[in-house]
């Protein structure tokens, strides 16, 4: 079977983390870091802010069951990609919005789903989410995976995180 991969950022990884498990197709879901200098950095050193990298999840996806389409159409609907260095009340550079284009293709199609966004009139403001290459992915600490559904009771897991679900569900029928 073949497979594709997908490096999303778009706020806290827990976020994306819980919708994208969600998504058949989605054959992995991973959240780390990338986009940043330190190699293997930790969670305590990317909150620093200071090692540039940013929350992400690694999705790997079966392109015969899932198109790239759809998975940017749930990342765009999930998170704000008119906030610069914010979602919500998680602030800074870790929490941007970006997407990490794995080659030339994969690059082609994201451009083209952004220019469709903006040409539509989705957002009432300016996408900001960046368009980046390929870059190291660090997977985070084994506590991080699936921290929605091991930490249900959590408050951000209640008040942000189920949120987030709740909206991929409304809009997709999915669940």
């Amino acid at each position: 079977m073949s497979h594709s991969t997908l490096l999303l950022g778009g706020g806290c990884f827990w976020c994306l983390d819980a919708v994208f498990r969600d998504v058949p197709g989605v054959l992995s879901c991973t959240s780390g870091y990338a986009g940043g200098a330190r190699p293997n950095p930790s969670y305590e050193q990317i909150c620093s802010g200071a090692t540039g990298h940013a929350e992400v999840v690694q999705l790997d996806f079966d392109p015969a069951r899932v198109t790239l389409a759809h998975l940017l159409d749930i990342f765009f609907t999930i998170h704000d990609p008119t906030t610069l260095n914010r979602q919500g009340n998680d602030v800074g550079t870790q929490y941007r919005s970006v997407i990490f284009c794995q080659d030339d293709a994969q690059r082609a199609e994201v451009e083209a789903f952004l220019s469709a966004l903006r040409a539509d009139g989705a957002f009432s403001q300016p996408i900001v989410t960046e368009i980046a290459d390929a870059v190291p992915f660090w997977p985070a600490e084994d506590y991080h995976q699936d921290y929605f559904r091991k930490n249900p009771g959590q408050g951000y897991c209640q008040f942000v995180v189920a949120t987030k679900v709740r909206k991929y569900h409304d809009r997709f029928g999915a669940g």
